[in-house]
């Protein structure tokens, strides 16, 4: 515990290296190009929303949005559900970090760069295996380990892939400070 009664947590990173099927790559290209498009979609409608009325979309409003989006657009469902939610709480912070002054505005994502997907939460990661079961139709996933994992609690799952073509996994881990 620390001085005001609470205990304290460490955040840290851990990088890992994966390298998907062919079929797992197109899965994860068609998840990259759902996550931009509603990213894009959303600020667009939150902008317009703020042109026409003086108040954004909150991120419960965009949630709100997902499922008609969903129906309209079938592939919009190929996604991993949470996947498509992180999506519309990181433009959310966005606009708050923007708003209090600590970032720019929000820009619209282009495919040329970095892309990133993050899964919140049901990402199992087995080193003696050399793979990482993520949820939805995504399934195993070769991996390299290049070090131990702590005994901690993974918060997020964040996938990358540079313009190079290399894939990454960044791993967030919430570690208590006792």
């Amino acid at each position: 515990m620390c001085e005001h009664g609470k205990v304290d947590a460490m955040y840290r990173a851990i990088k890992v290296r994966i390298y998907p099927t062919d079929e797992q790559e197109a899965y994860l290209t068609q998840c990259f190009g759902n996550t931009r498009w509603l990213w894009n979609y959303m600020l667009n409608a939150t902008t317009t929303a703020y042109k026409e009325t003086g108040r954004g979309l909150s991120k419960a409003a965009m949630d709100k949005l997902l499922p008609g989006l969903k129906k309209e657009y079938e592939w919009l469902g190929l996604a991993y559900s949470q996947v498509l939610q992180r999506v519309t709480f990181n433009l959310s912070s966005a606009f708050v970090n923007f708003f209090e002054g600590r970032a720019k505005f929000p820009n619209f994502k282009s495919k040329h760069g970095k892309q990133s997907i993050q899964y919140p939460q049901n990402v199992k990661l087995i080193p003696r295996d050399s793979v990482i079961k993520f949820p939805g139709n995504l399934g195993m996933v070769k991996a390299v380990f290049h070090r131990e994992l702590p005994d901690a609690k993974f918060t997020t799952v964040t996938r990358s892939k540079n313009a190079d073509g290399r894939q990454l996994l960044f791993c967030l881990i919430r570690k208590t400070i006792r």
